[in-house]
């Protein structure tokens, strides 16, 4: 099937193309890093977790996603998901693969990579997160080539997948949840250190992860004319509205928390999101302005979703919504939820971090990186699904 990625008509080979190009951007930036280390990012002793583990953070979300689209499916023998469940499945490898990507350049030097195995430490949640992380991606990897090979000869799975196709749903769960414990497991970091991060985490992946992939349907609808069915969009929106709204739910608790409460720790790096935090007379508000457009976009996009009128009527501004819906969980969990952890510091002093030109690059190109991989996934599946029409 692999030999469908070969062929394609002038859009996608220019499609593959400008990712291309920033792909070669991202490589000649994470080359200099590597010569020259991480110097060259924004990071810093008080900030030493930066934009690559943010978007890293983010993008577990996005695979974890795709279970929505496989518990329904298999579990609840729900069909309508019959046509786009493989699209939750090769996202989730996208995703992955650049989950993976960030970590390699958030290491600095790659080969440290291998100390996870090599010397391995069952204490540290560092340990499972590589367990999960390489497991799900290999299980998608299985489940999904298996049934699509299937399905393109028109026979039944065999039985035998159907173990794995179980085992990557609490493999889902699990990828995000690990990746909480990371967070709310440090006891210096007042602001992760909350036992709700996890559902946070899940809730936001339950939203961004559908909405991304409502998105992709409405695209591949114009452009591949393949159409993952109104009914299954319907109910992907579905859950996406009740996710997206859980997801503000658990922000209100954390202002709850941090205010009602005082405590200094919590209430500070929420007031240093959303209002600006003052310090020797200087008011820190680098993330205010995108922490309100998050909520700007998560409630608005609630609202456009929920409406019928506005949400059946229009598929630009059902893919509006979801894009804004995407962004605003974005900027939330990629930008906000891990940078405001180390404001202030321990010693209470406030260093703010902005990702340098480098970094970018470096962020641009692995992104692209995961978008070129899932162009020539979807290209396969469509193709496969065109060739059984035919």
């Amino acid at each position: 099937m692999i030999e469908k990625t070969l062929k394609g008509k002038p859009a996608y080979w220019i499609w593959l193309a400008f990712l291309g190009m920033f792909m070669a951007v991202g490589a000649v930036c994470y080359a200099r890093q590597y010569l020259f280390g991480l110097g060259m990012t924004g990071m810093s002793r008080d900030v030493s977790w930066g934009l690559y583990i943010s978007q890293f953070t983010f993008l577990v979300g996005v695979a974890a996603g795709g279970v929505m689209l496989v518990l329904p499916y298999y579990i609840h023998n729900f069909k309508v998901f019959g046509r786009i469940t493989i699209l939750g499945e090769f996202l989730a490898i996208a995703a992955i693969v650049m989950c993976l990507l960030f970590i390699m350049a958030d290491l600095g030097q790659p080969l440290r990579a291998l100390n996870v195995v090599l010397h391995p430490t069952p204490n540290s949640m560092l340990f499972y997160d590589m367990i999960v992380l390489n497991g799900y991606l290999f299980l998608n990897i299985l489940c999904g080539w298996v049934i699509l090979t299937a399905e393109r000869k028109q026979v039944k799975p065999p039985k035998w997948i159907y173990f794995f196709v179980y085992l990557s749903i609490p493999f889902a769960v699990s990828i995000h949840t690990v990746t909480a414990m990371l967070y709310c497991g440090l006891p210096g970091r007042h602001f992760w250190l909350s036992a709700i991060i996890a559902p946070r985490f899940l809730a936001s992946a339950f939203a961004a992860g559908p909405a991304l992939i409502v998105l992709i349907s409405l695209i591949l609808k114009r452009v591949a004319n393949f159409d993952a069915g109104k009914e299954a969009v319907n109910k992907l929106v579905t859950i996406m509205i009740y996710s997206a709204m859980l997801n503000l739910f658990f922000i209100g608790l954390e202002f709850f928390v941090g205010y009602y409460s005082g405590v200094p720790g919590h209430k500070h790096a929420l007031q240093y999101l959303f209002f600006g935090l003052e310090h020797h007379g200087h008011v820190y508000n680098n993330l205010v302005p995108f922490m309100w457009t998050s909520i700007i976009f998560m409630i608005g996009s609630i609202a456009m979703l929920a409406t019928p009128a506005i949400r059946k009527g229009n598929e630009f501004i059902l893919g509006l919504a979801c894009l804004m819906l995407f962004t605003g969980l974005w900027i939330d969990k990629g930008l906000g939820f891990v940078f405001a952890g180390f404001i202030p510091n321990p010693l209470h002093e406030i260093t703010e971090y902005i990702p340098t030109a480098n970094e970018l690059g470096v962020t641009i190109g692995i992104w692209a990186t995961g978008f070129f991989i899932l162009t020539l996934l979807y290209k396969i599946a469509v193709s496969v699904e065109h060739e059984i029409e035919e």
